[in-house]
């Protein structure tokens, strides 16, 4: 907006004369035409102006100028401009001033000057010329206009300064602000929130010198109990509410509530609902609810199994638990008191049941039990009434015998071992026998047998020599079998000892036992496995390759001379571009060999006006490739450095990149065939890594396939060799990450390391699996990042084997070191293709017995018995501070204990669900195979 100055002109040496315009109206001007003399100074000068807050203004001026040309014998004392002047004062100073007191603001020249024929029809040419000054600091200031020689007729002079227009937005409200000094200067006005509202973020806009409002920074929102209106705050009506500030509208009341009054914070609950202290104001009130029904008991010797269904009525709510009340009674019932809490186990836990099933163990034989089972759910204790419930009454049976302990070995031979043990010290009963399990160790879930003893004594015979061997034992009596012993291991006699491996070195003996091994806990361990050799007393070590980084050298010529082949540019024909690539295009061509026929190739060219770093990673990323030798990584053909355009030459893949060739391919491979894709990708990095490179963009657009389906990795771009330590990781000095394929440690912390590498084959594997769909689909890379760093982790693809997700959750580890390295991969992807059957286990990497829950006494011992350990205070801090408590868990508690990777979700589920199993089944004979 402008807000315009009243000024006076003040006449000096200059004429004040009326004419008439073009259209015979009147108009009253200053001017000036000494044009005959030399060294005009003739000045006009405006009366004091007020400032009135201004900060810079602006001079509109519209005036006449004439031709010089137009009038003769004045060419040399004519002039065709005049300057424009300010002075600031304070105060008004009259005539009391100098020119030297003025300050110059800008020469002034017409876009138009008139001549004579224009004077002759009344054309009036009248320029218009705008100039702006500032800063301004004083009361006020004159304007003044310069004439040096110039014939010149000053029409009108405007100045005006400029502001903006009080306003109001996002419910605040701006006052008039002059604008700034500067022209690009911006003044920030702070809004005051409506009434009824609050700010959200401080509400600011920016008013800029051309006295318009910039898009507003913050923003108010409207209080409780008001909604936003038009600009304002509106009370919320009956019947509605809004508890909190925010850009919400009000809420009607939720479902058994309301309100009386209008702008409610909180809807009440209706008579006989409540609403518990965890329950957010906007959730619906609720009621206690009716009792279980459906009771139903298992009775087994000396424990029961209480089952029931879910209250017709669970009140409106979702947290429904159960206690389990027990009273033993007389043989008529009339008389009953409260169970032994000390004696009497409850599987998983007598109160706070949040699945509708109950194991009670310890009770006394041939007894009356009454069992009550009470429903609770979050607001039963805010209620006056009894809690519904539902009873069973039940009678003991014989129990079952109790533990067979001390298990020790007498005897032990090439094929057998003798056991002896005592008998249990509850026998509750008359031993019929004894089952003795036992298997291989580390083989159970394969094969197990079994033996029967009327003793407590057994020969078990036929048996491999040198064999380590798992006993279990347990005994039967007319109520049913106990529980297995304590895991006992014994090992068979080998046979005549292999004295070879012994070497006798004058009175000392030295024996050398190398291994190599990966040190992942969960991968099967091949007996074929690749191993040193160790003959005739000597090791032999397999042939170590150094490999040179070609970024250390201070000329890439010489490096990529050093690796790579040259190949003269007439045995390379060009045919067509196939793409374009980081350096330049990327052509298929063929290539002539001498004595032989030529071989279709791919060339990547460097476009002309390279700089010297695109040059120098060109020839690095050759000289890299040229050191590798090996079937799943692409081959370097060689290099043309000696004539233009500068090329690489590798071998041409008829299938082009992974991704591409899947989507077009959807569907159509099998299971094994995927598997073998990856296997031909893990092979290929395995490679990479035991020469200590990383390669940082492994995706499935940098795998080629050739016309054979085999996958070779390429793009060694952004590849860096590590150092001899294993676990050194590469620090990047910038450039662009592939998020969606990168692991947490290089995005954060740009880490690079082959446990990076392992992360983005994980990736690979989704890729591969889902057809070359885009991981984590249409998310910001910012979204990822989060999502990643929080435990998301990409779901199982459409028909992918659980054993095959549970390897990319291996490989998606949070902890680098947890993640398997690629020679594992491959020693699981072998397995998975020779047995397909595997395919269908969730956990492939496993190969473990499993360990007996059941005889935890606490959760901490129950925790590393899983290694899981580390969530000791994660469960603590939960309230899960027995096993039964955990054995009602389900995978939501899991995740809301903080327990954020996926592989350490199932791992822990998995455990809680075998507990739950040996518990019930823990008085079953077991099925022998």
């Amino acid at each position: 907006m402008e807000a315009p100055f009243i000024m006076i002109l003040i006449l000096c040496t200059w004429d004040a004369i009326n004419e008439m315009d073009e259209y015979f109206s009147p108009i009253h001007t200053y001017q000036v035409c000494n044009v005959m003399s030399p060294s005009q100074n003739n000045w006009l000068r405006t009366n004091w102006i007020q400032r009135d807050g201004a900060r810079r203004i602006y001079i509109e001026m519209k005036f006449t100028l004439r031709d010089c040309n137009s009038m003769p014998g004045v060419l040399g004392t004519c002039k065709e401009t005049f300057n424009l002047y300010y002075y600031e004062t304070d105060r008004d100073v009259g005539t009391s001033i100098w020119e030297s007191q003025f300050s110059k603001i800008d020469t002034i020249a017409a876009d138009e000057s008139f001549t004579n024929v224009d004077l002759g029809v009344r054309r009036l040419k009248l320029n218009t010329e705008i100039r702006g000054v500032g800063p301004l600091s004083k009361r006020g200031f004159y304007l003044a206009f310069q004439d040096i020689g110039a014939c010149i007729a000053v029409v009108s002079v405007r100045v005006y300064y400029k502001r903006c227009t009080g306003m109001a937005r996002n419910l605040a409200v701006f006052t008039d602000v002059v604008t700034g000094a500067d022209s690009s200067s911006l003044v920030e006005v702070r809004g005051q929130c409506v009434d009824h509202a609050e700010e959200r973020d401080t509400p600011k806009m920016y008013c800029s010198a051309e006295g318009e409002w910039l898009v507003p920074i913050g923003r108010c929102v409207c209080s409780a109990g008001f909604e936003e209106h038009r600009d304002n705050c509106i009370a919320c009506e009956v019947g509605f509410y809004k508890p909190v500030a925010g850009d919400q509208l009000c809420g009607k009341c939720p479902l058994h509530s309301h309100s009386e009054t209008r702008a409610a914070l909180t809807c009440p609950c209706d008579a006989n609902f409540y609403r518990s202290s965890t329950d957010p104001s906007a959730s619906p009130c609720t009621r206690p609810p009716s009792a279980p029904v459906n009771i139903i008991s298992y009775v087994n010797g000396t424990s029961v199994s209480l089952e029931w269904g879910s209250p017709l009525d669970t009140g409106g709510r979702s947290d429904v638990i159960y206690d389990v009340l027990c009273q033993k009674c007389d043989k008529d019932g009339a008389q009953c008191e409260d169970c032994r809490v000390a004696l009497v186990r409850f599987i998983p836990q007598q109160t706070g049941l949040t699945e509708p099933w109950v194991t009670v163990l310890n009770l006394a034989a041939h007894s009356n039990y009454t069992f009550r089972i009470v429903a609770l759910n979050g607001v039963t204790h805010l209620s006056n009434e009894l809690p519904q419930s539902v009873m069973v009454n039940i009678t003991t049976n014989q129990a079952a015998p109790s533990q067979v302990m001390a298990i020790r070995q007498e005897n032990a031979s090439q094929n057998s071992v003798t056991l002896f043990w005592h008998e249990p010290a509850h026998p509750n009963g008359v031993i019929l026998e004894y089952d003795i399990k036992y298997y291989e160790k580390d083989n159970e879930q394969q094969s197990y047998a079994t033996l029967k003893s009327k003793n407590t004594s057994a020969k078990v015979s036929g048996l491999k020599p040198g064999t380590s061997y798992i006993f279990q034992i347990r005994a039967r009596t007319s109520a049913g079998c106990g529980r297995f012993s304590q895991s006992v291991e014994i090992q068979t006699v080998s046979k005549v000892s292999d004295r070879s491996s012994i070497i006798r070195t004058d009175d000392f003996f030295t024996c050398f036992i190398i291994t190599i091994r990966c040190g992942y806990s969960k991968a099967f361990q091949d007996s074929d496995e690749e191993k040193m050799h160790y003959q005739n007393g000597h090791v032999s070590f397999p042939e170590a390759r150094f490999y040179i980084d070609p970024h250390t050298y201070e000329d890439p010529c010489q490096a990529v001379h050093e690796f790579a082949r040259e190949i003269e540019a007439s045995r390379i024909k060009i045919e067509k571009i196939i793409g374009s690539g980081e350096f330049g295009e990327v052509c298929y061509g063929r290539m002539k060999l001498p004595g032989k026929r030529d071989i279709p190739v791919a060339l990547k060219t460097l476009k002309a006006g390279y700089t010297e770093k695109q040059r120098r990673d060109f020839l690095g990323e050759a000289s890299i490739m040229a050191q590798f030798d090996h079937p799943n990584v692409i081959h370097l053909e060689g290099v043309v450095t000696r004539s233009k355009p500068v090329m690489i030459i590798t071998e041409y893949m008829e299938n082009g990149s992974l991704d591409s060739f899947l989507r077009r391919h959807d569907g159509q491979f099998t299971i094994i065939q995927l598997v073998g894709i990856l296997r031909g990708i893990a092979a290929g990095m395995t490679y990479l890594a035991d020469l200590g490179y990383v390669h940082r963009d492994l995706a499935a657009r940098n795998v080629l396939v050739n016309s054979n389906l085999v996958c070779k990795i390429s793009d060694f771009g952004l590849s860096r060799v590590l150092e001899d330590d294993p676990d050194a990781a590469y620090t990047t000095s910038g450039g662009k990450i592939p998020i969606r394929w990168t692991a947490p440690e290089a995005i954060t912390y740009r880490k690079f390391s082959s446990s990076s590498d392992v992360w983005s084959y994980g990736v690979v594997m989704w890729e591969v699996m889902s057809y070359g769909e885009r991981p984590y689909w249409n998310l910001t890379n910012r979204d990822v990042i989060k999502s990643v760093e929080e435990g998301y982790r990409l779901p199982v693809p459409m028909g992918c084997p659980g054993a095959l997700h549970t390897l990319m959750l291996d490989c998606w580890q949070k902890n680098r070191n947890e993640r398997p390295r690629f020679c594992q991969i491959i020693t699981v992807l072998d397995k998975l293709i020779r047995n397909p059957e595997n395919l269908k286990l969730n956990s492939p990497l496993m190969n473990r017995s499993i360990p007996d829950f059941t005889s935890c006494r606490s959760v901490d011992e129950w925790l590393d018995t899983i290694k899981m350990g580390r969530y000791k205070d994660h469960f603590a801090a939960g309230g899960y501070l027995t096993v039964g408590h955990v054995m009602s868990m389900k995978q939501h508690d899991i995740q809301r204990l903080g327990v954020t990777l996926m592989g350490h979700q199932k791992k822990i589920m998995t455990s809680v669900q075998m507990m739950r199993a040996q518990v019930l089944n823990q008085s079953v004979p077991s099925v022998h195979i």
